[in-house]
């Protein structure tokens, strides 16, 4: 297993150390673990599998001289092939070599892409699904559909303004506690868009519930509890959140981050994250730079994540 925490630490490069800490800006990321155990097999892609624990196992008292009914835990094997993704900029050699006087143009451009990789990230992590799109790995709304933790309120919550807040604060709270109670274990982080991290920040203020802020993020960050909040954003380029508002409604998706639940999938011995520079040695007036991950995503239990979907916020 590795982080980014662990992979910068490993690293002896300051560049790499530069794109590994703008990858922890993001609170997903920079909890998330990574089992770094994928070999490459030949072929063109890399696949993890794993056995994701789908019926739980029970436990029962017995009478002298009878047995137990047996009942087994179950499992479903799941397989998620790695996938590569960032992106790439172009700069005339001319441009990297005479003009740093307002920015360096490689450095910046190397930020916006990692900004843009991090961004891709967290949306795959949402709402990937291979089966529309072969390069993206499989998220998080694709895993609980359909599963115990999606929690559908038959009539949508209303907070699209201050009095419908203050009328339904209480049964938001509920709700998402209701989820949260069919998790097996606390979620290491909530994850919405930022119109509903807003409306969460106005709800727990009705609470008297204090959420402490957390500076070491490059995004705002609350905690609650155990579990961090976190807004992720919109999808790379664009002013679109990750986590949709359709309809006027919109949901928050809860996960535990670790090995026997959620976490990422990369190759053996892999940094998690790579950039190539500008190699202004070799010919050609339009040199190019690139970041690169090569991740997936995996469940191990059903439980292990959840979604509060039908929340309204216009």
């Amino acid at each position: 297993m590795i982080t980014l925490a662990e992979a910068k630490a490993l690293s002896q490069s300051k560049l790499t150390n530069f794109v590994i800490d703008e990858f922890r800006k993001s609170a997903l990321l920079d909890s998330l673990p990574f089992d770094n155990t994928v070999k490459p097999q030949g072929g063109s892609t890399m696949a993890y599998v794993y056995n994701r624990v789908t019926t739980l196992p029970t436990a029962a008292t017995r009478a002298i001289n009878s047995e137990y009914v047996a009942q087994e835990a179950k499992t479903t094997p799941f397989t998620v092939n790695l996938k590569v993704f960032g992106g790439a900029f172009q700069l005339d050699r001319v441009i990297i070599k005479n003009e740093k006087q307002v920015v360096d143009h490689v450095q910046f451009q190397l930020a916006q892409k990692i900004l843009a990789t991090r961004a891709l990230f967290h949306d795959m992590f949402i709402n990937g699904d291979s089966g529309v799109d072969a390069t993206a790995f499989d998220g998080l709304d694709k895993a609980v559909t359909g599963s115990s933790t999606e929690i559908i309120p038959a009539a949508a919550i209303d907070l699209s303004s201050s009095s419908d807040m203050d009328t339904n604060w209480k049964v938001f709270l509920d709700t998402l506690r209701s989820m949260r109670a069919k998790l097996d274990g606390s979620p290491t982080l909530y994850v919405m868009n930022s119109d509903m991290f807003a409306a969460f920040q106005s709800v727990m203020d009705r609470a008297g519930i204090n959420l402490a802020s957390k500076s070491n993020y490059g995004d705002e960050v609350l905690t609650w509890g155990p579990s961090l909040i976190m807004s992720l954003g919109d999808k790379p380029g664009t002013s679109t959140p990750i986590i949709e508002t359709v309809n006027g409604e919109t949901s928050i998706f809860a996960a535990r981050l670790a090995l026997d639940g959620v976490h990422g999938v990369s190759p053996d011995g892999n940094t998690l994250v790579e950039q190539y520079l500008p190699n202004l040695q070799l010919p050609g007036a339009v040199k190019t730079g690139e970041v690169e991950m090569i991740s997936a995503m995996a469940v191990k239990a059903t439980r292990s994540a959840g979604v509060l979907r039908r929340i309204k916020l216009i």
